[in-house]
């Protein structure tokens, strides 16, 4: 493991040197690639240099301890060494987690895909519950998240609304997200007072690069319509509307959020060029799963992931068993909790396959 450090740090050192070349500074790609390695690596070199600096100190401290000192310098030092001690196995823990395969697409900024599924208006409805809370939630990380397409019902819920989430390292947090979301309540529709189950999918896709998928003009067919409000009656007389079809692929997006036609196409492309670059991730990910015995976390969108329950206020992520007594927080954006029990599965999911 310490080999694999020290290959890490030479290599941020070399990053370092190559980020001052004249040669690399006035060439874009090479700037935004080395720019992102560097991040990538920074946190792992920290911490290796603070390992580093802590073996230092128990060494001397440990010395110490072999030469003659009164009972209370001696007790002091022993204090000393058993604090480096636990910083150094904190460290070894943390470096480990470190080095485990990263999600190349962790630091990108995502887009979210809410669609109402089984429940009809019930169903609409928690769409939009959950397009808030996820709203709340890029929010309270310093996220910024924009409306790309929406299509909704009378009211007040969403059959399906299409959103990006602009921060770094948005997709490493959302991704989790992915699934089949069921809730429990009675609908504000019922008037009988019974408890309904209605279902929401969510599907969070990593933001792709041009140079990430490549899209010809001429695979592309754009077609172009009024934009329409609910109930499809037309709310502007310009073709302002744009649909895009990727041929090759089947892929078809819409966007009317904007007045201007220019602006829908740009978003409209955005979200295209992460449903393809997706597809393409998605059909890679089946051919590495076919030998597998069981595709239990590969992240399949119609697995049921998560139960909210309104009487009894709460939540359950059936994916690690953890149950939390508060809807009415969660629901506000508190996901916290939740995002971050997966991480710590996900990462020791990755550390028993790695040992």
């Amino acid at each position: 493991m310490l080999d694999r450090l020290q290959a890490i740090e030479n290599r941020y050192e070399k990053l370092n040197e190559l980020l001052s070349d004249p040669d690399v500074i006035s060439d874009t790609n090479k700037l935004r690639e080395y720019s992102k390695e560097q991040s990538s690596i920074e946190e792992t070199v920290q911490a290796f240099r603070e390992y580093k600096e802590v073996l230092e100190q128990l060494k001397d401290a440990k010395a110490m301890l072999d030469e003659k000192l009164d009972a209370e310098m001696r007790e002091m030092v022993k204090e000393e060494v058993a604090e480096l001690s636990d910083r150094e196995k904190e460290l070894s823990e943390r470096m480990r987690i470190l080095l485990l395969p990263k999600d190349p697409n962790d630091d990108k900024n995502v887009i979210v895909e809410i669609r109402g599924a089984a429940g009809g208006d019930e169903a609409a409805l928690f769409a939009g519950d959950l397009f808030r809370m996820y709203s709340r939630y890029a929010e309270a990380q310093g996220w910024k998240p924009e409306v790309i397409e929406a299509s909704t019902t009378g009211i007040g819920g969403y059959k399906e609304i299409i959103f990006m989430i602009n921060g770094n390292g948005a997709y490493s947090k959302m991704k989790f997200e992915n699934g089949a979301h069921r809730v429990q309540r009675v609908p504000e529709t019922e008037s009988g007072g019974r408890i309904h189950t209605s279902t929401a999918t969510v599907a969070v896709l990593p933001e792709a690069e041009e140079v990430e998928v490549d899209i010809h003009e001429k695979d592309i067919r754009v077609d172009t319509f009024a934009s329409s409000g609910p109930g499809g009656q037309s709310v502007n007389t310009t073709m302002s509307a744009v649909r895009l079809t990727h041929i090759p692929t089947g892929v078809v997006v819409s966007c009317q959020d904007e007045k201007s036609q220019i602006k829908n196409k740009e978003k409209a492309m955005k979200v295209l060029r992460a449903r393809v670059y997706d597809k393409f991730q998605q059909e890679a990910q089946a051919e590495y799963d076919q030998n597998r015995k069981s595709a239990v976390g590969t992240g399949d969108r119609s697995e049921r992931i998560r139960t909210y329950n309104f009487p009894q206020n709460r939540v359950t992520d059936h994916r690690i068993g953890l149950t939390i007594q508060k809807l009415d927080q969660i629901l506000t954006g508190k996901l916290d909790e939740f995002i971050d029990a997966l991480i710590l599965d996900d990462q020791a999911k990755k550390m028993e396959q790695a040992e």
